[in-house]
């Protein structure tokens, strides 16, 4: 029994010293880098487990000088912080075992906009940096950075085009040697244990463009002439104004929808349609020629539908499209206003506008001054205003659009016939020399979103008895097209031949449409196409009114020398509605979809209904819709009567399909 003793003292000894030099001190919970404002307080905790009592002590390193805190000896360490510096926290045992915590970052942002952090935050990630665009030499480095704060820090990963970049996981993205294949859209996400924060978007260009300044994802115009007036009197010149300034803004590398004639809801809906097409770095224009006026510094475009007096909820407010505009992050918002600002209805009250936004990228270009009004000039057969008479002398300049516009003032100023009745008026934000010539540099998102669609070429039809008609289209402007017809080849048992083309649909309703659309119209298209020798031509105009396909017929008169017989053959064909009826469609309320363009859009279908019949001289049913007139070829027939004139019969679609033409095509 005696022996057992030192035994037993033996093996506590042995116990005591594999607890001591053993069992490890466990930590249960690291603190956690964190990123805030300064002034901010917050906590770092730590949390650690042993057989014994541990001990607390909290350091700091700043510029490579690490100290112990003064009496930060407890679990957590209460910080208000000042200068980003490294803690880390040491925990003793009683056996004098000791280990540290990781080193963790505590960001401290010394300048942070003011409401930017929310009033009760709890962590979650705040963007306080954005990329900015760029445009890149093939070769040269590409440098990227966003800043965001949160507790814990926000971890950060980078897209682009909205693919995940594996290897940039940090705040700054880095490219030694950037390659074509690099340009597109860039964006970071900011993500921790509350939640995640986006930042914008921007577009990064790689190559080409580099020697360029400045320059646009895109270039999209809009521009409304309102000429036919149901409550006021009619004008004579948007209609030459807005085809004109539409030929010159392709030449510029836009893609312009240019519209007559619409009514509230119209206009809403053209309007609504442009404002989805913008995005970041695009360069927008709205034109607007028509009836028009200003109330306490705001301006209202009249709709051809408006009653008498003018008054605000009858009219589209300009300042509210060019706030929607400007949601849409464009480069260049340019609003030119062709309208008289003559103050109406001062009992009357202000449409509901927020403050524009600070971006320094508006030009407005007002054809007039406050409580004037705007002159038309008549030259000729056609009307133009003053504002672009001198407007199309100038805006083809490799200048700063404020500059430019600014020729046009000078211009305006010295023309005799409106010397104190009409002063042009330039306001703007414009803070860099951005000019509408600048080059057009898509981003990978832009390249897909503005892809180009189909135009409608022109097209060989073959008639049973072998004559073959060419077939061609012209669009004059968005909701206007014109269809022009040409024999190409008669064959040798027929003579005394006619085309007509018209709208089989229509020929019911001769008195409704007749003498609907203004004659100067028609001479606009004849003085464009005068050149073209054509035997036939018809006018679809109005077509912002159009649900269902356009079904147009052609008509072959001819007579046949073995039997001298007057026969008649048709063919029909059908602008499908997917080119014809999207922009204004009731079902369109949906951003459209740029990325899948049918392939029966930018083409006629045939349809198999040609028919022969025999006639006498006035057997031929009158004709309804569309301009369309028979042309005299060098036999004449008086055997065959006319088309009517057109009617502001019906567009709908034609305008989608434009959106997704190229600049400069005849038609989409």
């Amino acid at each position: 029994m005696l022996r057992a003793c030192p035994v037993v003292s033996v093996s506590l000894v042995v116990l005591q010293i594999c607890i001591r030099f053993s069992v490890a001190i466990v930590i249960t919970e690291q603190p956690v880098s964190v990123s805030v404002p300064v002034g901010y307080s917050f906590t770092l905790r730590c949390r650690a487990e042993a057989c014994t009592s541990l001990q607390y002590q909290w350091f700091c390193q700043h510029q490579s000088v690490c100290c112990q805190i003064p009496g930060a000896t407890e679990q957590d360490l209460l910080i208000t912080a000042q200068q980003t510096q490294l803690y880390t926290c040491r925990i003793n045992d009683l056996y004098k075992n000791a280990v540290f915590s990781n080193w963790v970052k505590v960001e401290v942002h010394q300048c942070v906009a003011r409401g930017l952090l929310p009033q009760l935050w709890r962590g979650e990630p705040v963007i306080i940096l954005n990329p900015i665009e760029q445009k890149v030499e093939v070769g040269k480095p590409l440098q990227l950075q966003c800043a965001a704060m949160g507790v814990p820090a926000p971890s950060f990963q980078w897209y682009r085009n909205g693919n995940v970049l594996e290897h940039q996981k940090k705040k700054k993205l880095w490219i030694n040697h950037a390659k074509v294949s690099d340009s597109g859209t860039y964006l970071c996400c900011a993500s921790n244990s509350h939640g995640e924060h986006w930042t914008n978007a921007v577009d990064i260009h790689v190559g080409t463009c580099h020697s360029e300044k400045f320059f646009a994802t895109d270039k999209i115009a809009l521009l409304v002439g309102n000429n036919h007036y149901q409550h006021h009197p009619n004008l004579m010149a948007p209609v030459t104004d807005v085809f004109e300034l539409s030929l010159l803004l392709k030449q510029l590398g836009f893609q312009v929808v240019s519209l007559l004639d619409l009514n509230k809801a119209e206009m809403t809906t053209a309007v609504s349609r442009f404002l989805q097409l913008l995005g970041k770095g695009v360069y927008a224009i709205f034109y607007y020629a028509g009836h028009g006026y200003e109330h306490s510094g705001r301006n209202y475009m009249v709709p051809i539908d408006a009653p008498q007096p003018y008054a605000p909820e009858n009219c589209i407010s300009v300042q509210r499209i060019l706030q929607k505009m400007q949601q849409r992050q464009t480069a260049l918002n340019l609003i030119l206003l062709d309208t008289c600002r003559k103050w109406y209805n001062p009992e009357c009250a202000l449409s509901q506008v927020q403050p524009l936004e600070p971006w320094g990228n508006t030009v407005y270009g007002y054809a007039t001054s406050e409580d004037a009004e705007a002159y038309e000039l008549q030259d000729g057969e056609f009307s133009s205003g003053i504002f672009m008479k001198y407007l199309k002398k100038h805006i083809l300049q490799e200048k700063k659009v404020t500059h430019m516009l600014e020729d046009v003032l000078e211009d305006i100023g010295r023309d005799p016939l409106v010397t104190g009745k009409q002063v042009m008026e330039i306001k703007h934000t414009l803070k860099e020399a951005r000019a509408l010539t600048d080059p057009i540099c898509p981003s990978g998102a832009a390249a897909l979103r503005w892809g180009r669609g189909h135009e409608l070429l022109s097209e060989i039809v073959m008639f049973p008895c072998g004559a073959r008609v060419e077939l061609r289209f012209h669009q004059v402007f968005s909701n206007v097209i014109y269809v022009c017809a040409k024999l190409q080849a008669q064959p040798s048992h027929i003579t005394d031949v006619r085309l007509l083309l018209c709208r089989p649909t229509e020929r019911q309703d001769v008195t409704i449409l007749k003498g609907s659309h203004p004659d100067h119209v028609e001479s606009l298209l004849a003085s464009v196409f005068k050149q073209e020798e054509q035997d036939c031509a018809f006018q679809l105009s109005g077509l912002q009114k159009t649900q269902t396909d356009v079904l147009l017929q052609l008509d072959l008169h001819y007579t046949q020398l073995s039997t001298k017989q007057r026969t008649c053959e048709s063919l029909q064909k059908v602008l499908q509605k997917s080119l014809v009826a999207q922009l204004f469609s009731h079902r369109s309320s949906a951003q459209p979809s740029y990325q899948q363009t049918p392939a029966s859009a930018g083409s006629l279908c045939l349809r198999d209904t040609s028919t022969s019949t025999l006639s006498g001289p006035k057997a031929q049913a009158p004709l309804r819709m569309g301009s369309g007139h028979s042309l005299p070829n060098s036999n004449p027939s008086n055997s065959c009567s006319e088309p009517e004139e057109n009617d502001e019969s019906n567009l709908s679609e034609l305008c989608s399909a434009l959106l997704r033409a190229g600049p400069g095509q005849d038609c989409p």
